[in-house]
């Protein structure tokens, strides 16, 4: 849905806003009784607990707790869930459009109602303490960066950190990420000991897609083999790695002729 956003905001020539609420989870209402041993520094009679009226980290009532809140906010700004997904929130009027897309506590603000984007920004700060983070540049791992063609979207950081957290000592560079006729099985090579980190490289490079499609079949035939990964299986996944050292600085871009 981010991607499909800024294709949206692209195609439209709107500007993203970026907003982050602080705290999220402290923000919503209990609607159950919920109890707490007093915390240490607070003194109480023996034998009293706490009553909580607001969510705290670390019940499993705070996510839920906060959407509600969260939801009431909204709606009263005029917003409605879209039929496609419920996390994008959109409104209209004579005026234009304005969509609002919510993850957990970050949102993207974009539209051509501009007045109304304006009033949206205060009436949340006024509910919530935001931080105003000013056009959007680095949203959950993705690099974006607007020109006046449209926006560049690229996790170049993000392949880095991959790189530097599989401790991968090959300097050498694949001009592709996988065999175009490889055929792979469950019995190729040896099992490994330890197959937590080619899982987690794996679920890492399945986040990658969003702005490399070019991995994707690569990626998707390796997940295959996620129960029970071999030296084979890792083999070809050091490949895929190796291509993107080479290929990091390669984005997507969408721009105002893009279509929708």
């Amino acid at each position: 849905m981010v991607r499909t956003l800024i294709a949206i905001a692209a195609a439209s020539s709107w500007s993203i806003s970026q907003m982050v609420v602080k705290n999220a989870f402290l923000h919503g209402d209990l609607s159950e009784e919920v109890y707490m041993q007093p915390p240490p520094g607070v003194v109480a009679p023996l034998g009293y607990v706490c009553h909580l009226r607001r969510a705290l980290y670390g019940l499993k009532q705070p996510p839920r707790a906060w959407h509600e809140r969260f939801l009431s906010v909204i709606w009263a700004a005029g917003f409605s869930p879209s039929a496609h997904d419920l996390a994008l929130f959109i409104h209209c009027s004579t005026h234009g459009r304005t969509l609002l897309l919510l993850y957990v506590d970050d949102m993207l603000i974009t539209g051509d109602d501009e007045d109304h984007i304006s009033h949206v920004k205060q009436q949340l700060s006024a509910e919530f303490q935001m931080s105003n983070l000013g056009p959007l540049s680095y949203f959950l791992g993705i690099e974006v960066k607007q020109s006046t063609k449209g926006y560049h979207l690229s996790q170049s950081k993000y392949i880095q950190d991959l790189t530097a957290r599989s401790s991968i000592t090959d300097n050498r560079i694949a001009a592709t990420p996988m065999d175009l006729y490889l055929q792979l099985r469950l019995t190729d090579g040896v099992p490994l000991e330890d197959p937590s980190r080619y899982r987690h490289i794996v679920g890492s490079l399945v986040y990658l897609t969003v702005t490399k499609p070019d991995i994707a079949h690569a990626v998707h035939i390796l997940s295959q083999f996620v129960c029970a990964p071999t030296s084979v299986h890792f083999g070809h996944l050091l490949r895929v790695l190796s291509y993107l050292r080479g290929a990091s600085s390669q984005s997507l871009f969408y721009t105002h002729d893009s279509p929708l």
